[in-house]
């Protein structure tokens, strides 16, 4: 079986530095919502932050990043990254992105202990990829 094709597209390295500033906006909003019990707006920016933590990591790493209608896609290429740990945090992307759905488009709210989780998981994720690339720069 031949492997699935990521969409991806093509980025200087230098755009890293841009995708990390959104994911750190995202990160610092996040925290704010959390704090405020705004359990719907700190899940969709924990969903937002580690996306934009994975196409800073891959950008930096590999001049690309997923282009994908599949956001899981980016948990592939992520995974695929010359980094030791990479496969291991990745399962933490896997689990904020399929959450996606149901926190930006279906009708229930979310509920604190379960927002509280995804962004416990997207600050991992996110400090992760900060400290890798505070390294590289």
């Amino acid at each position: 079986m031949t492997p699935k094709k990521i969409k991806i597209k093509q980025e200087e390295r230098s755009a890293a530095r841009d995708y990390l500033k959104k994911a750190t906006d995202n990160y610092q909003q996040m925290l704010s919502a959390i704090q405020s019990n705004n359990f719907n707006a700190a899940s969709t920016l924990a969903v937002q932050c580690a996306i934009s933590s994975a196409d800073a990591i891959c950008v930096f790493e590999k001049g690309v990043r997923s282009v994908s209608k599949d956001h899981l896609d980016v948990c592939e290429l992520t995974a695929s990254l010359p980094i030791e740990e990479a496969r291991e945090k990745v399962k933490l992307l896997r689990k904020i992105i399929a959450k996606k759905n149901l926190i930006q488009y279906e009708r229930r709210n979310m509920y604190r202990d379960e927002a509280s989780e995804i962004v416990k998981s997207s600050a991992r994720f996110h400090e992760w990829v900060k400290e890798h690339l505070a390294g590289e720069w």
